[in-house]
């Protein structure tokens, strides 16, 4: 699921933020060294938190039938995950910095979900919207311990936030369903057999009236 968003969040800057402009879009840590390396404009998209929206959580398995309407497997809902991107440019100046940043702001605002043409895989197949939010402070940390754990300097900075749902394989109902009402064997006399339905023995199995002579129990 996270190489998918990634691969969308690459499509999205390259042609709507990035229309016709050759610039690199790359996902490593922009640290001190990776920044020293940098010889060509470039996009720097910086996945650092991962964590569950436990408030869209839910529970109990969903019910797969066949075209008999026959069960055949059980999933679970969807899970949702919140991922944060750390999303900064990389110039010569500042000025060209701003303006990559501003256009991907843009780009960002005008998508308040991924487009759906731009999901592969398991996201495509879900059909699920991936939500898109920019601006957000992070949920547990301040963008100056990132920068201060990537080893590098603040830096103007764009916080993505991403909503995407993933799925659990379902889990296939292994028994058949049952076509007829149990059958137990019922033994008599040596050599005699019969069978008996659940409800016949039931009705067997119920309790007679007490007779109107018999003594009362002390």
């Amino acid at each position: 699921m996270i190489h998918e968003i990634d691969h969308a969040l690459d499509q999205l800057v390259r042609t709507d933020a990035l229309e016709g402009v050759g610039i690199d879009v790359e996902f490593e840590a922009p640290t001190k060294e990776w920044a020293g390396r940098r010889t060509t404009p470039t996009v720097n998209i910086y996945l650092y938190d991962i964590r569950e929206d436990d408030r869209r959580r839910q529970v109990g398995a969903h019910a797969i039938r066949n075209d008999d309407g026959v069960v055949v497997a059980r999933r679970e809902p969807l899970r949702f995950f919140k991922l944060n991107y750390l999303v900064t440019a990389w110039t010569q100046r500042p000025e060209d910095e701003h303006r990559l940043l501003s256009a991907m702001l843009a780009a960002f605002l005008r998508n308040e979900v991924l487009p759906a043409g731009l999901l592969t895989g398991g996201l495509a197949d879900l059909g699920a919207p991936v939500l898109l939010e920019v601006g957000r402070p992070p949920d547990s940390r301040q963008i100056s311990e990132i920068w201060t754990a990537l080893g590098g300097e603040l830096k103007p900075s764009l916080d993505v936030l991403i909503t995407a749902p993933i799925s659990r394989a379902p889990v296939p109902v292994t028994a058949p369903p049952p076509s007829k009402g149990p059958v137990v064997r019922v033994s008599g006399e040596p050599g005699q057999e019969e069978e008996a339905t659940a409800p016949a023995i039931a009705a067997r199995a119920e309790p007679r009236p007490a007779r109107a002579d018999a003594a009362p129990s002390s």
